[in-house]
């Protein structure tokens, strides 16, 4: 049976509310059941008119005036939207107000009525039953893939030894809490569309008795929740998280065995996303090094703008030439990639997949190559790429500057698409600096989410959230000489923590996530680093474009 026909099963009498209906007073417009029509027919005052229910006239009678009970309103008022008799018209208290027949206003709120009820019947009620559909598909399939990341963790604990059991244990209770958190806000998402579902059904049955008893207050108070409903919840857009396998490696223990990607929820009203995800699975915190040390020294012979890597052993490297190079950590050159222009690239990164991604400003495009393959991913008009990196998300964040140089601003792209634009903040003012200097802006995205931009022009770093909100500005430790932080290369490590290049100093800055100073690496003769990046087993690469070398540093 139709969950809206049930409403219309059983109609009470108006005046004991518990018995079923069977007679209908003209007179009075009420519903009675057979014990109470004796009682309504008791008061002698008034000609009450009882006739069987199925009998009732269609005509509705006029209703009683509330400030003259003798009197009965033919009329509505317009203005005051409310039913006048002919002494309310007389006592002036409406005069130069438009007037209409009470049953052709009675009759056209009856019309809204009969939409309003189709519309909930045919369009909205569906789409909420649709919605919760969903949300019951979604809710099992998430069941079931959590219970897949369980296995896979456990697979790869059975490969292991038996101390590895203690990791597992470890994943296993993170998975669990990032499953509670997607499960509790797709329940509690399910919640509210039954309850809005429930008001929805209350609102035919009260619809439906309206209409059913013609009685003409009823149908002039009625206000209606329409509106209110024709406004669809938001969508719960659950990203769910992945195991990534590791070699094994004993003294990396904890790092190599695997780790959880992010929980990302995001929820979805009218085309905008609003993201609310969370890092969940952080590895055991490891203190700073009094004295970080230079693990590995590669000289690439040319002058380094960028440095990236997927995995320890080998590093991908771009500056003042039309080759992109991957070398191992012995200093072999491994591969060479031409650019398709033939343009020297402006930044490079690796993506999840471990394909290269690189900016070309003459061009205006971002490319990826792909087996060897160079690809267009994206052409920009107006505007110029600067610098990029690949999320967790595998979305590509690309910092960009306008032909005037008037305005810079962050865009995240989703292969060619782009998602969402960064570029003031809450008070409309610009986040990042223009002018010729804006060009220098190196990203990384922190494993809390969070946007981090080395602006050089503005002489800070500046990060947002996954959402683009401004949560800080860190402009230099109080003892650098004022006006001399330029921060260029920047990256982020397994902690959190980010850590910005400055040149002008020959140091790197180490932050926590929350913008607060930690320490310098002031003590491994870097000069002219420009590019940076952080490996798994969080040692920092830095690229020395004068010298040519990218040095591996030690620090936790």
């Amino acid at each position: 049976m139709d969950p809206l026909d049930r409403a219309q099963l059983l109609l009470y009498c108006d005046l004991c509310q518990t018995t079923a209906l069977q007679s209908h007073c003209e007179l009075c417009q009420i519903n009675l059941c057979k014990a109470c029509v004796a009682e309504h027919l008791s008061d002698s005052s008034q000609r009450h008119n009882v006739v069987p229910y199925k009998d009732r006239t269609s005509t509705p009678n006029y209703p009683k005036c509330q400030n003259h009970t003798q009197k009965h309103c033919e009329l509505y008022c317009e203005k005051c939207d409310i039913p006048v008799c002919s002494t309310c018209i007389s006592s002036g208290k409406h005069k130069g107000h438009d007037k209409s027949d009470i049953l052709v206003k009675v009759s056209f709120k009856t019309k809204n009525l009969e939409k309003d009820l189709i519309e909930l019947e045919k369009r909205i009620y569906p789409a909420y039953e649709e919605i919760a559909l969903d949300l019951n598909f979604e809710i099992v399939n998430l069941e079931k893939h959590y219970e897949k990341l369980k296995t896979a963790v456990t697979k790869q604990g059975e490969d292991w030894h038996l101390e590895i059991d203690i990791i597992v244990n470890k994943l296993k209770s993170e998975i669990d809490e990032m499953k509670n958190k997607q499960l509790a806000a797709l329940k509690e998402q399910e919640n509210e569309i039954k309850q809005k579902t429930l008001e929805q059904k209350q609102s035919v049955f009260d619809l439906k008795k309206i209409l059913d008893s013609n009685d003409v207050s009823l149908i002039s108070m009625y206000k209606s929740r329409n509106a209110e409903f024709r406004r669809l919840p938001p969508k719960v857009d659950i990203a769910l998280p992945s195991f990534s396998f590791h070699q094994i490696d004993t003294e990396q223990l904890y790092q190599m065995f695997g780790s959880l990607s992010a929980l990302s929820m995001t929820t979805e009203e009218h085309g905008y996303t609003m993201n609310t995800s969370e890092a969940v699975s952080c590895p055991p915190v490891k203190p700073l090094l009094d004295k970080p040390e230079v693990v590995t020294t590669i000289d690439t012979g040319y002058n380094l703008y960028s440095v990236t890597c997927l995995r320890d052993e080998e590093i991908w490297t771009s500056g003042y030439d039309k080759v992109i190079k991957l070398y191992n950590l012995q200093g072999k050159l491994l591969k060479s990639i031409q650019t398709k222009s033939g343009n020297w690239p402006q930044d490079i990164a690796v993506t999840r997949s471990g394909d290269i991604v690189y900016t070309d400003l003459k061009t205006r495009t971002v490319n990826l190559v792909k087996n060897e393959q160079i690809q267009e991913v994206i052409r920009l008009q107006g505007w110029t790429p600067c610098h990029v990196c690949s999320t967790s998300s595998g979305d590509l964040l690309v910092t960009m500057v306008s032909d005037d140089e008037e305005q810079s601003k962050v865009v995240r792209f989703s292969g060619s698409t782009q998602k969402q634009t960064i570029q003031f903040d809450n008070e409309g003012k610009p986040l990042y600096s223009f002018g010729i200097s804006c060009y220098i802006k190196y990203i990384s995205e922190n494993r809390n989410l969070d946007i981090c931009v080395s602006d050089c022009g503005a002489r800070a770093v500046v990060v947002v959230n996954q959402a683009g909100k401004l949560r800080f500005r860190y402009t230099g430790h109080p003892s650098t000489t004022p006006g001399s932080f330029k921060p260029l290369g920047i990256t982020t490590d397994s902690q959190s923590q980010i850590l910005t290049a400055d040149t002008y100093n020959h140091c790197v800055h180490i932050l926590d996530q929350d913008g607060q100073f930690l320490r310098y690496i002031d003590n491994c003769y870097l000069f002219g680093l420009y590019g940076l990046c952080v490996d798994t087993s969080n040692n920092l690469l830095v690229a020395e474009t004068d010298s040519g070398k990218v040095k591996k540093i030690r620090y936790l």
